[in-house]
Protein backbone atom coordinates (compact mmCIF):
# COMPACT_ATOMS: atom_id res chain seq x y z
CA UNK A 1 0.00 0.00 0.00
CA UNK A 2 1.63 3.53 -0.83
CA UNK A 3 0.13 6.58 0.16
CA UNK A 4 0.33 9.96 -0.83
CA UNK A 5 -0.59 13.52 0.73
CA UNK A 6 -1.47 15.78 -2.00
CA UNK A 7 -1.96 19.81 -1.71
CA UNK A 8 -1.60 22.63 -3.59
CA UNK A 9 2.16 23.09 -2.87
CA UNK A 10 3.58 19.43 -3.24
CA UNK A 11 2.85 15.72 -3.03
CA UNK A 12 4.81 13.78 -0.54
CA UNK A 13 5.06 9.83 -0.13
CA UNK A 14 3.68 8.58 3.55
CA UNK A 15 5.57 5.67 4.42
CA UNK A 16 3.18 5.82 7.95
CA UNK A 17 0.16 8.19 8.92
CA UNK A 18 -0.96 8.48 12.50
CA UNK A 19 -3.90 10.17 13.79
CA UNK A 20 -6.17 10.07 10.67
CA UNK A 21 -6.48 11.98 7.56
CA UNK A 22 -4.59 15.66 7.22
CA UNK A 23 -6.06 18.70 8.10
CA UNK A 24 -5.10 20.23 4.49
CA UNK A 25 -5.16 18.57 0.93
CA UNK A 26 -5.96 15.06 0.81
CA UNK A 27 -5.09 11.36 0.63
CA UNK A 28 -3.89 9.18 -2.16
CA UNK A 29 -3.95 5.52 -1.15
CA UNK A 30 -3.01 3.17 -3.66
CA UNK A 31 -3.49 -0.84 -3.45
CA UNK A 32 -3.37 -3.49 -5.33
CA UNK A 33 -6.02 -6.49 -6.34
CA UNK A 34 -3.31 -9.20 -4.16
CA UNK A 35 -3.02 -6.62 -1.26
CA UNK A 36 -6.95 -6.44 -1.10
CA UNK A 37 -7.28 -10.19 -1.75
CA UNK A 38 -4.39 -11.16 0.89
CA UNK A 39 -6.49 -9.74 3.75
CA UNK A 40 -9.39 -8.04 3.45
CA UNK A 41 -10.52 -7.52 6.92
CA UNK A 42 -7.03 -5.74 7.59
CA UNK A 43 -7.06 -3.71 4.65
CA UNK A 44 -10.68 -2.15 4.82
CA UNK A 45 -9.79 -1.77 8.86
CA UNK A 46 -6.74 0.33 7.78
CA UNK A 47 -8.75 2.87 5.29
CA UNK A 48 -11.36 3.28 7.74
CA UNK A 49 -8.30 4.72 10.09
CA UNK A 50 -6.73 6.48 7.23
CA UNK A 51 -9.96 8.20 5.62
CA UNK A 52 -12.61 7.60 8.86
CA UNK A 53 -14.70 5.81 5.96
CA UNK A 54 -15.91 2.01 6.28
CA UNK A 55 -16.13 0.41 3.06
CA UNK A 56 -18.90 -1.88 2.65
CA UNK A 57 -18.83 -5.41 2.26
CA UNK A 58 -20.57 -5.40 -1.11
CA UNK A 59 -17.78 -2.94 -2.06
CA UNK A 60 -15.27 -4.92 -0.76
CA UNK A 61 -16.32 -7.98 -3.24
CA UNK A 62 -16.30 -5.74 -6.02
CA UNK A 63 -13.18 -4.30 -5.54
CA UNK A 64 -11.42 -7.85 -5.70
CA UNK A 65 -13.73 -9.15 -8.71
CA UNK A 66 -11.14 -8.84 -11.94
CA UNK A 67 -14.36 -9.89 -13.76
CA UNK A 68 -16.57 -7.12 -12.78
CA UNK A 69 -17.36 -4.61 -15.67
CA UNK A 70 -17.23 -0.96 -15.55
CA UNK A 71 -19.81 0.37 -12.96
CA UNK A 72 -20.80 3.05 -10.72
CA UNK A 73 -22.15 3.12 -6.93
CA UNK A 74 -22.31 5.91 -4.15
CA UNK A 75 -23.67 5.81 -0.56
CA UNK A 76 -23.39 8.51 1.90
CA UNK A 77 -19.79 8.27 2.31
CA UNK A 78 -18.39 7.66 -0.29
CA UNK A 79 -18.67 7.11 -4.09
CA UNK A 80 -17.35 3.75 -5.99
CA UNK A 81 -16.36 3.64 -9.67
CA UNK A 82 -15.38 0.44 -11.73
CA UNK A 83 -13.62 0.88 -14.76
CA UNK A 84 -11.95 -1.34 -17.27
CA UNK A 85 -8.45 -0.25 -18.56
CA UNK A 86 -5.96 -1.90 -20.90
CA UNK A 87 -4.07 -4.48 -19.53
CA UNK A 88 -0.69 -3.30 -21.50
CA UNK A 89 1.27 -6.29 -19.93
CA UNK A 90 -1.12 -8.85 -22.06
CA UNK A 91 -2.83 -10.33 -19.28
CA UNK A 92 -5.87 -10.53 -18.82
CA UNK A 93 -9.03 -11.43 -16.26
CA UNK A 94 -9.25 -15.04 -15.42
CA UNK A 95 -12.49 -15.34 -17.52
CA UNK A 96 -10.43 -14.48 -20.65
CA UNK A 97 -7.89 -17.66 -20.83
CA UNK A 98 -5.49 -17.67 -23.85
CA UNK A 99 -7.15 -20.07 -26.64
CA UNK A 100 -5.90 -21.04 -29.87
CA UNK A 101 -8.21 -18.39 -31.66
CA UNK A 102 -5.97 -16.64 -34.37
CA UNK A 103 -6.37 -12.93 -32.78
CA UNK A 104 -4.27 -10.36 -34.66
CA UNK A 105 -1.81 -8.49 -32.81
CA UNK A 106 -3.28 -5.06 -32.91
CA UNK A 107 -6.67 -6.99 -31.51
CA UNK A 108 -4.82 -9.15 -28.59
CA UNK A 109 -4.14 -5.10 -27.14
CA UNK A 110 -7.94 -5.11 -25.87
CA UNK A 111 -7.67 -7.35 -23.21
CA UNK A 112 -8.59 -5.21 -19.81
CA UNK A 113 -8.68 -4.92 -16.57
CA UNK A 114 -10.48 -2.91 -13.45
CA UNK A 115 -9.66 -0.36 -11.86
CA UNK A 116 -11.49 0.31 -8.64
CA UNK A 117 -11.86 4.08 -7.36
CA UNK A 118 -13.34 4.78 -3.86
CA UNK A 119 -14.07 8.37 -3.67
CA UNK A 120 -13.99 10.23 -0.37
CA UNK A 121 -14.24 13.19 1.01
CA UNK A 122 -10.85 13.71 2.00
CA UNK A 123 -9.06 10.57 -0.22
CA UNK A 124 -9.05 8.61 -2.85
CA UNK A 125 -8.39 4.93 -3.28
CA UNK A 126 -7.58 3.16 -5.80
CA UNK A 127 -7.44 -0.75 -6.08
CA UNK A 128 -5.69 -2.31 -9.52
CA UNK A 129 -3.69 -4.51 -10.79
CA UNK A 130 0.36 -4.87 -10.64
CA UNK A 131 2.47 -3.20 -12.50
CA UNK A 132 0.09 -0.91 -13.81
CA UNK A 133 1.81 2.26 -16.17
CA UNK A 134 -0.89 4.35 -16.02
CA UNK A 135 -0.95 4.49 -12.06
CA UNK A 136 2.98 4.45 -12.12
CA UNK A 137 2.99 7.32 -14.97
CA UNK A 138 0.90 9.59 -12.67
CA UNK A 139 2.35 8.90 -9.34
CA UNK A 140 6.10 9.62 -10.89
CA UNK A 141 4.69 13.05 -12.36
CA UNK A 142 3.34 13.87 -9.21
CA UNK A 143 6.09 13.27 -7.18
CA UNK A 144 7.83 15.40 -9.87
CA UNK A 145 6.56 18.44 -8.64
CA UNK A 146 7.70 18.07 -5.08
CA UNK A 147 11.39 19.47 -6.70
CA UNK A 148 9.60 22.14 -8.24
CA UNK A 149 7.36 23.80 -5.56
CA UNK A 150 9.54 26.82 -5.54
CA UNK A 151 6.79 28.55 -8.50
CA UNK A 152 8.48 27.50 -11.27
CA UNK A 153 5.96 26.87 -14.47
CA UNK A 154 7.04 23.30 -15.26
CA UNK A 155 5.81 20.21 -14.04
CA UNK A 156 2.14 19.31 -13.77
CA UNK A 157 0.06 21.04 -11.22
CA UNK A 158 -1.37 18.88 -8.38
CA UNK A 159 -4.87 17.90 -8.34
CA UNK A 160 -7.19 19.99 -6.07
CA UNK A 161 -9.80 17.65 -4.98
CA UNK A 162 -9.86 13.70 -4.61
CA UNK A 163 -12.34 14.11 -7.94
CA UNK A 164 -9.90 15.67 -10.12
CA UNK A 165 -7.18 13.33 -9.31
CA UNK A 166 -9.78 10.52 -10.39
CA UNK A 167 -10.85 12.04 -13.39
CA UNK A 168 -6.86 12.29 -14.29
CA UNK A 169 -6.32 8.92 -13.92
CA UNK A 170 -9.53 8.06 -16.13
CA UNK A 171 -8.47 10.50 -18.77
CA UNK A 172 -5.37 8.48 -19.30
CA UNK A 173 -7.26 5.29 -19.13
CA UNK A 174 -9.23 6.12 -22.08
CA UNK A 175 -6.76 7.56 -23.88
CA UNK A 176 -4.78 4.52 -24.10
CA UNK A 177 -7.97 3.26 -26.09
CA UNK A 178 -7.72 5.81 -28.35
CA UNK A 179 -3.69 4.99 -29.21
CA UNK A 180 -5.51 1.68 -30.54
CA UNK A 181 -7.47 3.10 -33.13
CA UNK A 182 -4.40 3.09 -35.61
CA UNK A 183 -2.84 -0.13 -35.28
CA UNK A 184 -6.94 -1.86 -35.30
CA UNK A 185 -7.41 0.50 -38.43
CA UNK A 186 -4.40 -1.00 -40.53
CA UNK A 187 -5.55 -4.41 -39.24
CA UNK A 188 -8.80 -3.92 -41.20
CA UNK A 189 -7.53 -2.64 -44.02
CA UNK A 190 -4.92 -4.73 -44.70
CA UNK A 191 -8.29 -7.49 -44.73
CA UNK A 192 -9.85 -5.57 -46.68
CA UNK A 193 -6.99 -5.90 -49.54
CA UNK A 194 -6.80 -9.32 -48.80
CA UNK A 195 -10.45 -10.06 -49.25
CA UNK A 196 -10.71 -8.12 -52.81
CA UNK A 197 -7.61 -9.70 -53.80
CA UNK A 198 -8.81 -11.60 -57.32
CA UNK A 199 -5.14 -13.52 -57.43
CA UNK A 200 -4.92 -15.37 -54.19
CA UNK A 201 -8.18 -16.45 -52.12
CA UNK A 202 -8.73 -15.14 -48.38
CA UNK A 203 -8.05 -17.93 -46.08
CA UNK A 204 -8.34 -16.04 -42.63
CA UNK A 205 -11.78 -16.40 -42.03
CA UNK A 206 -11.43 -17.82 -38.22
CA UNK A 207 -9.40 -14.33 -37.66
CA UNK A 208 -11.94 -12.53 -39.48
CA UNK A 209 -14.71 -13.90 -36.75
CA UNK A 210 -12.49 -13.17 -34.03
CA UNK A 211 -11.75 -9.71 -34.67
CA UNK A 212 -15.15 -9.26 -35.21
CA UNK A 213 -16.19 -10.37 -31.96
CA UNK A 214 -13.53 -8.31 -30.10
CA UNK A 215 -14.45 -5.25 -31.76
CA UNK A 216 -17.99 -6.39 -29.92
CA UNK A 217 -16.32 -6.86 -26.78
CA UNK A 218 -15.00 -3.47 -27.10
CA UNK A 219 -18.38 -2.03 -28.04
CA UNK A 220 -20.23 -3.62 -24.95
CA UNK A 221 -16.91 -2.55 -22.50
CA UNK A 222 -16.98 1.39 -24.35
CA UNK A 223 -20.91 1.54 -23.32
CA UNK A 224 -20.47 0.27 -19.89
CA UNK A 225 -17.55 2.80 -19.23
CA UNK A 226 -19.26 5.80 -20.72
CA UNK A 227 -23.22 4.86 -18.06
CA UNK A 228 -20.30 4.60 -15.39
CA UNK A 229 -19.24 7.93 -16.51
CA UNK A 230 -22.64 9.67 -17.18
CA UNK A 231 -23.67 8.04 -12.96
CA UNK A 232 -20.41 9.71 -11.83
CA UNK A 233 -21.29 13.32 -13.59
CA UNK A 234 -24.80 12.78 -12.38
CA UNK A 235 -23.50 11.90 -8.92
CA UNK A 236 -20.85 15.29 -9.21
CA UNK A 237 -24.22 17.27 -10.04
CA UNK A 238 -26.60 16.12 -7.34
CA UNK A 239 -23.60 15.91 -4.38
CA UNK A 240 -21.45 19.47 -5.10
CA UNK A 241 -22.99 22.55 -2.58
CA UNK A 242 -23.54 25.19 -4.26
CA UNK A 243 -21.84 27.20 -2.02
CA UNK A 244 -18.35 25.95 -3.63
CA UNK A 245 -16.71 27.81 -5.84
CA UNK A 246 -18.91 27.45 -9.29
CA UNK A 247 -15.59 27.49 -11.38
CA UNK A 248 -14.14 24.07 -9.47
CA UNK A 249 -17.15 23.17 -10.06
CA UNK A 250 -17.43 23.82 -13.94
CA UNK A 251 -14.32 22.37 -14.00
CA UNK A 252 -15.06 18.81 -12.64
CA UNK A 253 -18.27 18.96 -14.93
CA UNK A 254 -15.73 19.61 -18.14
CA UNK A 255 -13.55 16.71 -16.77
CA UNK A 256 -16.17 14.61 -16.85
CA UNK A 257 -17.64 15.69 -20.37
CA UNK A 258 -14.19 15.57 -21.50
CA UNK A 259 -13.69 11.32 -20.39
CA UNK A 260 -16.83 10.87 -21.94
CA UNK A 261 -16.45 12.38 -25.35
CA UNK A 262 -13.43 10.47 -25.28
CA UNK A 263 -15.18 7.19 -24.43
CA UNK A 264 -17.71 8.14 -27.09
CA UNK A 265 -15.03 8.59 -29.78
CA UNK A 266 -13.79 4.98 -28.83
CA UNK A 267 -17.49 3.56 -28.93
CA UNK A 268 -17.82 5.06 -32.18
CA UNK A 269 -14.61 3.75 -34.05
CA UNK A 270 -15.21 0.22 -33.06
CA UNK A 271 -18.36 0.71 -34.46
CA UNK A 272 -16.66 1.78 -37.71
CA UNK A 273 -14.55 -0.79 -37.77
CA UNK A 274 -16.80 -3.45 -37.31
CA UNK A 275 -19.18 -1.97 -39.80
CA UNK A 276 -16.02 -2.29 -42.21
CA UNK A 277 -15.46 -5.67 -41.66
CA UNK A 278 -19.10 -6.25 -42.42
CA UNK A 279 -18.78 -4.13 -45.66
CA UNK A 280 -15.92 -6.13 -46.15
CA UNK A 281 -17.07 -9.76 -46.66
CA UNK A 282 -20.41 -8.25 -48.25
CA UNK A 283 -18.01 -7.00 -51.28
CA UNK A 284 -15.93 -10.54 -51.42
CA UNK A 285 -18.55 -12.25 -51.92
CA UNK A 286 -20.02 -9.67 -54.31
CA UNK A 287 -16.51 -9.95 -56.26
CA UNK A 288 -17.26 -13.88 -55.74
CA UNK A 289 -20.46 -14.10 -57.46
CA UNK A 290 -19.12 -11.68 -59.96
CA UNK A 291 -16.12 -13.91 -60.71
CA UNK A 292 -18.40 -17.09 -61.09
CA UNK A 293 -21.04 -15.17 -63.15
CA UNK A 294 -18.33 -14.33 -65.66
CA UNK A 295 -17.06 -18.33 -65.83
CA UNK A 296 -20.17 -19.56 -66.09
CA UNK A 297 -21.09 -17.06 -68.93
CA UNK A 298 -17.56 -18.18 -70.34
CA UNK A 299 -18.83 -21.83 -70.15
CA UNK A 300 -21.95 -21.15 -71.72
CA UNK A 301 -21.25 -19.47 -74.59
CA UNK A 302 -18.36 -22.83 -75.47
CA UNK A 303 -21.03 -24.92 -74.55
CA UNK A 304 -23.75 -23.02 -76.94
CA UNK A 305 -21.18 -23.20 -79.67
CA UNK A 306 -20.50 -26.88 -79.59
CA UNK A 307 -24.30 -28.14 -79.54
CA UNK A 308 -24.84 -27.63 -83.11
CA UNK A 309 -21.63 -29.48 -83.91
CA UNK A 310 -22.42 -32.09 -81.66
CA UNK A 311 -25.78 -32.26 -83.51
CA UNK A 312 -23.77 -32.56 -86.88
CA UNK A 313 -21.42 -35.20 -85.59
CA UNK A 314 -24.78 -37.17 -84.21
CA UNK A 315 -26.18 -37.52 -87.31
CA UNK A 316 -23.23 -38.20 -89.29
CA UNK A 317 -22.77 -40.95 -86.45
CA UNK A 318 -26.08 -42.90 -87.66
CA UNK A 319 -25.67 -46.31 -88.75
CA UNK A 320 -27.90 -45.82 -91.88
CA UNK A 321 -26.92 -47.39 -94.88
CA UNK A 322 -27.28 -44.47 -97.40
CA UNK A 323 -26.89 -40.83 -96.13
CA UNK A 324 -26.21 -36.99 -97.81
CA UNK A 325 -22.45 -36.55 -98.42
CA UNK A 326 -21.18 -40.00 -96.67
CA UNK A 327 -20.53 -41.59 -100.35
CA UNK A 328 -19.15 -37.75 -101.38
CA UNK A 329 -15.38 -37.52 -101.50
CA UNK A 330 -15.61 -34.37 -100.69
CA UNK A 331 -18.70 -34.71 -97.94
CA UNK A 332 -15.76 -34.55 -94.79
CA UNK A 333 -14.69 -31.08 -95.93
CA UNK A 334 -18.18 -29.85 -96.60
CA UNK A 335 -19.42 -30.92 -93.34
CA UNK A 336 -16.20 -29.46 -91.72
CA UNK A 337 -17.52 -25.80 -93.47
CA UNK A 338 -20.41 -26.22 -92.08
CA UNK A 339 -19.87 -26.74 -88.36
CA UNK A 340 -17.02 -23.55 -89.21
CA UNK A 341 -19.91 -21.35 -91.05
CA UNK A 342 -22.11 -21.98 -87.51
CA UNK A 343 -19.39 -21.24 -85.61
CA UNK A 344 -18.88 -18.01 -87.18
CA UNK A 345 -22.60 -17.05 -87.52
CA UNK A 346 -22.92 -18.08 -83.83
CA UNK A 347 -19.64 -15.80 -82.91
CA UNK A 348 -21.56 -12.80 -84.33
CA UNK A 349 -24.25 -13.36 -82.47
CA UNK A 350 -23.36 -13.41 -79.32
CA UNK A 351 -21.30 -9.97 -80.08
CA UNK A 352 -24.35 -8.50 -81.67
CA UNK A 353 -25.95 -9.60 -78.19
CA UNK A 354 -22.66 -8.29 -76.29
CA UNK A 355 -22.49 -11.99 -74.73
CA UNK A 356 -18.44 -11.50 -75.10
CA UNK A 357 -17.75 -7.97 -73.83
CA UNK A 358 -14.50 -7.84 -71.72
CA UNK A 359 -15.44 -7.64 -68.56
CA UNK A 360 -12.58 -5.06 -67.76
CA UNK A 361 -13.84 -2.73 -70.55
Amino acid sequence: MDIFHVNSNQVTQLERLDGGPPPHGFLWIDVTHDEVAADPAAWRDTIAKLTGTLVYDPHMTDVVNLSHPSYFDSTQDYAMVVFRKLALDGTGAPEEPASARKIPPALTKLVTKPVAFLLMENALVTVHAPNSRTIEATRARLLEYRSKRDGSANGLRPPGSPEELMLRLLNAMVDQYLALRQPLTGQIDRWQRALLNPSSAFKDWNALLDARIELRKLDHLCEGQRDAMQELRDYMVDTMDGSQNGRIKDQMLVRVNDVMEHITRVLNHAQRLESTIESAVQIHFSAMAHRTSEIMRTLTVITALFMPLTLITGIFGMNFAVMPLLQDESGFWITIGLMAVIVAVLLVLFWRKRYLDDKDR
